[in-house]
């Protein structure tokens, strides 16, 4: 399952993804990880998810990269159940538009290998998502 919440910047993602997150923490069996870039939500989050700030990590940001970060999460440790990625675009580096539906239809493929659930956030007004986007929400 692939989940994307849009909306423009201060329309709320964050506060809606910080209680999804420490709701999935209580009520799922697996490993929860959410990824950000900075550490906008290091107080916000829950001690038992494992709070990833991809900028501590000295990786070139893109949409290639991450997809091989999140492969490596769950190399890693097998028992991950849910992953958020808070601010797709900052955690890529990348607004572009035009390259989120591939990387999301990747994501796609691996959660139906793996069973593992995504949910990020895209700061984007729906209006202004294309159909490819759209599915996700």
């Amino acid at each position: 399952m692939v989940k994307v919440i849009l909306g423009k910047a201060g329309s709320g993602k964050t506060k809606q993804v910080i209680d999804m997150v420490n709701t999935a923490v209580t009520e799922e069996s697996g490993s929860v990880v959410c990824i950000e870039n900075g550490q906008t939500l290091r107080l916000s989050i829950k001690h038992d998810v494992k709070l990833v700030d991809i900028s501590e990590y000295g990786m070139e940001l893109s949409y290639d990269h991450l997809y091989a970060f999140v492969c490596g999460l769950y190399c890693s440790n097998y028992d991950i159940t849910h992953i958020f990625v808070d601010g797709l675009y900052k955690v890529t580096g990348d607004d572009d538009n035009a390259k989120a539906p591939a990387f999301l239809a990747k994501l796609e493929k691996l959660s139906e290998q793996t069973g593992i659930k995504f949910t990020l956030t895209l700061s984007l007004a729906d209006e202004d998502a294309c159909d490819c986007i759209k599915k996700y929400l």
